[in-house]
């Protein structure tokens, strides 16, 4: 059953000395996609900004559960988060670190209460969080992963067209697909952490996913192998044959459509991606940096596994733009579009 009216989103505007806040009301100040949106904020911080960029903006302040009026640029509604000291254009300051995840902490809460149909993030510095005492934190899939108590979520990325690309009648360019089989992890630890369990989880969830969010009845997924060439038979490495490989062909036993393990290196070229719905990779610098190239400041950052819908951005905080006017809402545009479109069809 559709929804009666656009979905609600709430949208968290990240590290304060970063490019999100002015993202966000960029967007203010737009026409939005269909949805209804929700900055999770420090309303005078989004003021400040707007009055920087020169756009006029009216922070209407509310408590998540009240109603949340229509979109119209230069309005936005906040759930308001207030900053712990002020913050400057591009200026880190460790003591804004528990704000970046108190907003976080609302905008979950909203999702999980059935305030919000989903939540899209602008992007957040890791070090500064790290610096202010926060150990393990790893970004916004694994806390997102930990604060609602699931075993495992994947992070995919995907450009604006892939949505899009599975209504009938589309005759837009291909879409691409990158989901990762481990995420913020440095490269040495990278091996020990690709195990069949591990993949088997991820490759489940990112099935019935395609499934559930593109309509896809039996999703083709390419995988990537770990080591150069695949591992060359085994010359290169041994984890394609004794822990990918194995891993891979019990799940065809249970029926999905995977190919691989294949060398990256040629996996991500027109031939080897035709007929494919998404690519997995075993790393982040593996597949990303490809996404990226094809469709950067045009993709959006889709966290599969969760309770609710979740996307992101598909770059970082930018400090050196913050403050500019130069920074460009292309990709957070993408990001609530393609959450909007998700939680209509979750409805």
């Amino acid at each position: 059953m559709a929804l009666a009216e656009p979905p609600l989103l709430a949208l968290t505007t990240g590290e304060p000395a970063g490019i999100g806040p002015e993202l966000v009301v960029m967007l203010a100040a737009q026409s939005l996609p269909a949805a209804r949106v929700v900055a999770v904020g420090d309303p005078g911080l989004l003021a400040e900004r707007a009055a920087g960029l020169g756009i006029a903006l009216e922070p209407l302040v509310l408590a998540p559960g009240q109603a949340v009026p229509e979109a119209a640029p230069g309005r936005l509604p906040v759930w308001p988060v207030a900053l712990r000291t002020p913050s400057r254009p591009g200026q880190l300051d460790a003591a804004n670190a528990a704000y970046v995840l108190e907003t976080l902490d609302v905008a979950i809460s909203a999702c999980r209460a059935g305030h919000a149909a989903g939540m899209v993030t602008a992007p957040l510095h890791k070090g500064v969080i790290l610096d202010a005492g926060h150990a393990g934190f790893t970004g916004h899939t694994e806390y997102l992963r930990d604060a609602c108590g699931v075993e495992e979520v994947v992070m995919m990325l995907a450009t604006d067209l892939a949505l899009h690309a599975t209504r009938p009648g589309w005759r837009g360019s291909p879409a691409l697909r990158v989901a990762l089989a481990t995420t913020h992890l440095p490269l040495r630890e990278v091996a020990d952490a690709i195990t069949a369990e591990r993949l088997s989880r991820v490759l489940r969830i990112l099935d019935a996913e395609l499934k559930h969010w593109y309509g896809l009845p039996a999703p083709r997924i390419a995988v990537c192998g770990l080591n150069p060439h695949a591992g060359e038979g085994g010359h290169l490495g041994r984890e394609e044959l004794e822990v990918i490989e194995p891993a891979l062909a019990a799940l065809r036993a249970e029926g999905l459509r995977l190919d691989g393990p294949l060398p990256a290196d040629t996996l991500f070229t027109p031939r080897h991606l035709e007929g494919v719905d998404a690519v997995l990779a075993m790393y982040h610098d593996q597949g990303l940096p490809v996404l990226k190239y094809a469709g950067f400041g045009s993709a959006a950052n889709i966290t599969l596994g969760l309770p609710f819908v979740r996307t992101s951005v598909d770059h970082g905080t930018a400090l050196d733009l913050a403050g500019t006017g130069r920074a460009d809402p292309g990709s957070l545009r993408v990001a609530v579009a393609l959450a909007a479109e998700m939680a209509w069809r979750r409805s």
